[in-house]
């Protein structure tokens, strides 16, 4: 008779390991502060895997297994970098811009794609005029002079904002909040929006008026659009001949809105006497000699850059830190993990078609 028979228990075989079923979610471009956050947020069914550079070892094992994507505007997401990750079923950007995201690879895969539409108007507003003001009051000259002892006025006469005409090329949510600030400095506004919003204009006071006579009558020009096919290159060497002369222009938007080519040339004529960019088409081109591995957020590592731009006297440039707020950031990164969980739940919101 057997064991089983005579009414004793066999001990059980050990079971096969499973592997863990937890959503597998890879975060790139992450800062060493954000990843504290997001371990925070995440859920303890998912496994996130953090990586602080913007690019993706895309022939390791770990990309062939992750299904949920999370990513900054520098890292591009490719047609080759899909084709590496076949389990993927998500990208979530933290941005609101997804011109670094191949759209129509993603849909042939039926690959969701979802970002942060409003993470922060005022944040990106307040960085516009950041650098207008630093523009119209000559402060990094006025800073240089006085780190050597030289309180002297001459040479830095700056202008006022009060009277003068303020174009906003887009009128979504930040150019909206563009507005306000500028209405609080005495500045006339203009919108130019090719998707205009009558009500808001009504309501603020602000005039709807065609792409020409923006570029007429603007003395100062801030772009606040998305990058895309019809806006790539708005400003180029027709628009700046057209655009009135001594102009200063603003861009906390997207680099590859200006053809940076022609914006040297009208900087040179003094069309535009001064710029304040915030973005450029080619960041990652910008420093080419710069080491990997500063977070994403940027680094001080002792180079310096040779774009003709950033080192052009009247060009006031920042790297692309108009978002870069402690309120945004906390903003983006709750949206983001918000934006995954519910696409978990199949209730997706913020997505990108």
């Amino acid at each position: 008779m057997s064991a089983m028979s005579s009414g004793s228990v066999s001990p059980e075989a050990p079971a096969a390991a499973r592997p863990p079923t937890g959503l597998r979610v890879l975060f790139i471009d992450v800062a060493a502060e954000d990843q504290v956050a997001l371990e925070t947020l995440c859920p303890g069914s998912w496994r996130p895997r953090f990586l602080p550079d913007t690019q993706i070892d895309a022939d390791g094992s770990a990309a062939a297994l992750v299904e949920v994507l999370c990513v900054f505007i520098h890292t591009p997401v490719t047609r080759e970098l899909l084709r590496h990750m076949p389990a993927l079923r998500l990208v979530a950007t933290r941005s609101a811009g997804v011109d670094h995201i191949d759209l129509d690879a993603c849909r042939e895969r039926d690959i969701a794609v979802v970002h942060v539409p409003d993470y922060g108007a005022a944040t990106v507003a307040e960085h516009s005029f950041t650098l207008l003001l630093g523009l119209a009051r000559r402060l990094c000259e006025a800073r240089g002079r006085a780190l050597q002892g030289s309180f002297s006025y001459r040479g830095l006469t700056g202008f006022e904002l009060e009277g003068k005409v303020l174009g906003l090329v887009g009128f979504g949510r930040i150019g909206t909040h563009v507005a306000r600030i500028a209405q609080g400095f005495g500045m006339k506004v203009l919108t130019f929006d090719p998707r205009p919003r009558p009500q808001a204009t009504i309501a603020l006071g602000i005039d709807f008026v065609g792409w020409s006579e923006l570029l007429e009558r603007s003395d100062v020009l801030s772009l606040h659009v998305p990058l895309s096919p019809d806006t790539h290159h708005l400003l180029d060497d027709d628009a700046f001949a057209r655009i009135k002369p001594g102009v200063v222009l603003l861009n906390t938007a997207r680099g590859g809105l200006i053809d940076e080519e022609a914006l040297l040339r009208a900087l040179d004529r003094g069309t535009v006497s001064a710029a304040g960019l915030d973005v450029l088409e080619r960041e990652d081109g910008a420093a080419p000699e710069a080491p990997m591995g500063c977070g994403g957020l940027g680094c001080d590592r002792g180079w310096e850059s040779s774009h003709p731009l950033l080192r052009h006297p009247r060009v006031l440039a920042t790297p692309h830190v108009g978002f870069n707020t402690r309120e945004a950031v906390a903003r983006i990164l709750r949206e983001t993990v918000d934006n995954i969980s519910a696409w978990r739940a199949g209730q997706p919101r913020h997505r990108v078609d």
